[in-house]
């Protein structure tokens, strides 16, 4: 199980590091792979100031939710204000998926980056950020489904 982990953080590490060395024009373009009909905006039935955006990829549908930690009367012990919470389905059937692990990358807008676990809380994948700086934050979020890997990313404006 180590050996796996191990080999997922390095896999982790190498995709997004590529990302940024080939493809920093992937945020900088400001494209993604997202195919949300909403493109991020505020949706009904969500608590006010809720960003969620859906990703497909590979047959994998990511629904992301970024929320503060204020708003959901939640601290967190390290300090972080936000709260990154990711449900994954098969697309086609869409069956929830529960057996995932995964990591989040958050780059701020100036350029500093913040990487951490996806945890699982019974098939509801989140992980806690810190957002204080106004602008645009890309969002790569790396999961593997199985023996298959998903890599999300999308940009999210805070402030």
């Amino acid at each position: 199980m180590k050996k796996i982990i191990a080999t997922f953080n390095i896999f982790f590490l190498l995709a997004c590091s590529f990302l940024v060395w080939a493809g920093q024009g992937t945020f900088h373009k400001d494209h993604d792979n997202s195919k949300a009909s909403d493109q991020g905006k505020m949706q009904r039935n969500t608590p006010p100031g809720t960003y969620e955006r859906q990703v497909v990829v590979g047959g994998v549908r990511a629904e992301f939710q970024i929320m503060s930690l204020a708003s959901m009367n939640m601290k967190d012990p390290n300090g972080a204000t936000h709260h990154v919470m990711v449900k994954l389905f098969h697309d086609s059937a869409n069956h929830p998926i529960k057996d995932a692990v995964g990591k989040v990358k958050v780059i701020e807008p100036n350029g500093n980056e913040q990487i951490n676990s996806l945890k699982n809380y019974n098939g509801i994948y989140a992980a806690n950020f810190t957002f204080i700086e106004k602008g645009k934050y890309g969002v790569i979020c790396l999961v593997k489904v199985g023996e298959k890997k998903c890599l999300f990313k999308f940009w999210y404006h805070h402030g």
